[in-house]
């Protein structure tokens, strides 16, 4: 959607103070835990852009709460498994041995949008130390969520996401669907339904990147959108606009736990 197509839908210009009132109608409180997914073309224009709506998260939150997003990274991860594109077989090994080593500072948030990539660099936002699934936080728990994350089953109960869990935390899906609700990987987790895998990225080793291999599930958020949609209908969900964006805020526990024992029966 071209910047003329989303000035042309939207009524009136978004701000930082709108979206806060926003956010506080929809029913985010100062002093809450809050994971975060946004798309930013579905908000309509907003003064001040991406930066705008970042700071209206946190003055809505205040220094009292917890901003959560995950910041990924997945192009540091083993490139046999590129699909989006491929790259030939042949430069594989290559690839590994020369990727550059996971720095939470320098490594780039990506296929996420704006707003992850835009946020790690926000003063005072924590990045944990994970390659490939790293999350970032600002706030009251920031330092608590992030200051760990083991290699192995990157989306686990001992990493970020299962720390936010434990906190008690909101989800709020500003503008997308269930399909981006990374908590649900803490889900698949916790449901023992997926198959055991090995992953591989750079690591900095002794002031040099060395291509490292770590233990992981198969990750697949294929039902993530089925899996949302019953959730929707039998818990409870707040739904409404903020900016012009559908957007949605949950329990993250209610939700990993509806998800866990969802993937449970379609297996059996």
């Amino acid at each position: 959607m071209s910047e003329k197509d989303v000035i042309a839908r939207t009524s009136s210009p978004n701000t930082i103070d709108s979206l806060t009132k926003d956010l506080y109608k929809l029913g985010v409180k100062p002093g809450d835990t809050l994971l975060v997914h946004v798309s930013m073309k579905s908000l309509g224009w907003v003064s001040g852009g991406p930066q705008a709506v970042i700071q209206a998260l946190m003055d809505a939150l205040t220094s009292e709460g917890t901003l959560v997003i995950q910041t990924h990274s997945p192009t540091l991860s083993d490139p046999a498994e590129w699909q989006n594109p491929p790259v030939p077989e042949h430069w594989h090994e290559t690839i590994r041995q020369t990727m550059p080593a996971y720095d939470p500072e320098k490594t780039p948030s990506t296929y996420l949008g704006v707003i992850p990539e835009l946020f790690r660099k926000f003063p005072n936002v924590h990045r944990s130390q994970h390659p490939t699934f790293s999350i970032s936080a600002w706030g009251k728990n920031a330092s608590e969520i992030t200051s760990e994350h083991p290699l192995d089953y990157s989306l686990s109960d001992h990493s970020p996401l299962g720390k936010t869990y434990q906190l008690d935390a909101k989800v709020l899906l500003l503008g997308t669907g269930y399909d981006a609700n990374t908590c649900f990987h803490l889900s698949e987790y916790r449901s023992g339904t997926r198959k055991l895998k090995e992953n591989g990225a750079p690591l900095q080793v002794e002031e040099a990147a060395k291509w490292t291999v770590y233990k992981d599930i198969e990750l697949d958020d294929d039902s993530f959108e089925e899996i949302g949609e019953h959730f929707e209908k039998e818990r409870m969900v707040v739904t409404g606009k903020i900016g012009q964006a559908h957007s949605r805020l949950f329990s993250m526990p209610e939700a990993v736990d509806y998800a866990a024992e969802w993937l449970k029966k379609k297996d059996h």
